[in-house]
């Protein structure tokens, strides 16, 4: 009976048409955008600017990509990200996968980030892996160290699969990091020398996230102790310092 059964499916995926299979990837299509633009009409209702920085969400990310220029054909080969609200890291709530990629990077991107031409392959494509992302980040505010990077390849990566902007507020942790920090600090490792923050492993996108949400822990409690409550405090000091400058 379950032999009968089986050979009735394999005989109908047979007789399926392309037409059936174009018809299907365009309502896997629609649906994705319709969780997207689910996610960005309450991204437009949500009122950031004025809640306190310890009530706010966050994802904190990090992306490794091929290299640095998406419009050039650099591509994104892994997402890693992890949950917080205020200063409170979520750790049990990550997001991480890597990406089916077309091109190989090469051998110097493979052996700094780990990953392997095979498991790249072996990756799910890109436009599945946004769509779990965006699942993932709902309408949070995002925060990632160098954050133009991120920007940069998901405003690309998202208009390529989904035909749509990216419309997340996203954060750079320098954004409160030259508010707290006496002296100047650019790379993450430079960071988490200052902060005493232990690094186990570089350059894997969720130890990455996670080593970025220890920084950015530390800087929300940091900026609150110098009287910083909200986003919109940060943004006013940030401008009148820029004003006094001009």
């Amino acid at each position: 009976m379950i032999n009968n059964m089986v050979q009735l499916v394999k005989q109908l995926s047979n007789r399926l048409s392309p037409n059936v299979y174009t018809s299907l990837q365009q309502q896997s299509d629609a649906a994705r955008l319709s969780q997207l633009r689910q996610i960005q009409r309450q991204l437009k209702q949500e009122d950031v600017l004025d809640r306190p920085l310890s009530e706010l969400s966050f994802i904190i990310f990090d992306l490794e990509t091929s290299g640095f220029y998406p419009d050039k054909g650099d591509s994104i080969l892994s997402i890693g990200a992890v949950k917080m609200k205020g200063w409170e890291i979520y750790e049990e709530d990550t997001f991480y996968s890597t990406v089916k990629c077309s091109n190989s990077p090469s051998a110097e991107i493979l052996d700094l980030t780990g990953l392997t031409a095979e498991e790249l392959s072996d990756s799910p494509p890109l436009v599945n892996v946004l769509s779990d992302f965006y699942k993932f980040i709902g309408h949070s505010t995002l925060v990632a160290h160098h954050a133009s990077h991120e920007k940069k390849f998901m405003s690309h990566a998202t208009w390529q699969t989904l035909r749509t902007t990216f419309q997340h507020r996203i954060i750079d942790t320098s954004f409160l990091t030259k508010i707290v920090v006496p002296e100047k600090l650019v790379t993450l490792d430079e960071c988490c020398a200052y902060y005493e923050i232990p690094v186990q492993k570089r350059h894997h996108a969720l130890e990455d996230a996670l080593i970025t949400a220890q920084l950015w822990q530390k800087n929300i409690r940091l900026a609150k102790e110098k009287g910083f409550e909200t986003l919109r405090d940060v943004y006013t000091y940030l401008a009148k310092g820029r004003l006094s400058q001009s």
